[in-house]
């Protein structure tokens, strides 16, 4: 019989000048799970199938990041990394806890990864699935991409877009999204101030040059010094982010390794939930 979920406490936390809205599960080493840009996503919806898996062998911390769900939203959208990482270290200070480690999908992969650039001290290890920023100025915007960054364009948001971009682009196979899971997210979508201030948007042209290399994490200072254990998973049939930058980036880093998931697009989380729960807690868990 599969043994009882650890209970779940959910609670609002003052960071900065933001008010984040956390779910947290379990006791153990923090773990926190940092949700990807997408619209109307949040930390619950992204983590569904790993919360409680991981929860049996960690303190698992699932923050809606600044601009989506139920906490503040804006972001700095001059250096939107740098102002996620500064919300993940005052987010670690909100709850009394010195170092903790990342895991982050795509928006929130670029985050963690961020963080542990900026302040290697506050960072265990790192798990990052199909992380943004990496080749952006090279590489990017892929059709699953653009789709994301239109969301919010001139035509305004709607239900068909966002089935779009989820069954075509986020997921490797569409028919396996449930019609309540885009019902959900659309709705989350459609908050007034996150239509007002997109969170993520096609950049606009003043300051692009600038903004854009801010984003491309593979052109960082510190990146080949970095020495924050990492694991990098990639879907193979990655949409948004292609594949290749997995590469790019474990070869770029100090200690990094890379695991490409067949049968998986850009959420590996929740369409491989098994293997990457294990993958997950064998990597955190295991001994230098």
């Amino acid at each position: 019989m599969e043994p009882q979920a650890p209970p779940r406490l959910d609670s609002t936390v003052r960071v900065g000048h933001r008010e984040i809205f956390v779910t947290e599960a379990g006791e153990g080493d923090p773990v926190v799970l940092l949700h990807g840009g997408g619209p109307g996503a949040t930390g619950l919806s992204n983590y569904s199938q790993n919360i409680d898996a991981l929860a049996r062998s960690f303190r698992v911390i699932v923050p809606d990041m600044p601009g989506y769900g139920r906490s503040t939203k804006g972001i700095d959208a001059t250096d939107p990394f740098g102002d996620l990482a500064l919300f993940i270290g005052g987010l670690l200070d909100a709850l009394d806890i010195p170092r903790a480690h990342l895991v982050g999908n795509s928006y929130g992969g670029a985050a963690a990864l961020r963080c542990a650039l900026d302040r290697p001290d506050r960072v265990d290890r790192l798990v990052l699935m199909g992380p943004g920023g990496i080749g952006t100025s090279k590489s990017l915007p892929t059709a699953g991409l653009k789709s994301l960054l239109s969301y919010y364009d001139s035509e305004g948001p709607s239900r068909k877009k966002l089935e779009s971009f989820i069954r075509e682009y986020l997921v490797f196979d569409g028919a396996s999204v449930p019609a309540e899971v885009i019902d959900e997210r659309y709705h989350a979508s459609l908050d007034p101030e996150v239509i007002a201030h997109p969170p993520l948007a096609r950049p606009t042209r003043p300051g692009l040059l600038r903004k854009i290399a801010r984003m491309d994490l593979l052109r960082h200072k510190n990146l080949n010094r970095i020495a924050t254990p990492t694991l990098v998973v990639w879907g193979k049939e990655d949409r948004v982010n292609r594949p290749e930058g997995g590469q790019k980036l474990v070869s770029a880093m100090r200690n990094a390794d890379m695991y490409v998931v067949s049968g998986a697009g850009h959420w590996v989380q929740w369409e491989r939930a098994d293997l990457f729960n294990r993958l997950t807690t064998d990597f955190l868990t295991k001994e230098d």
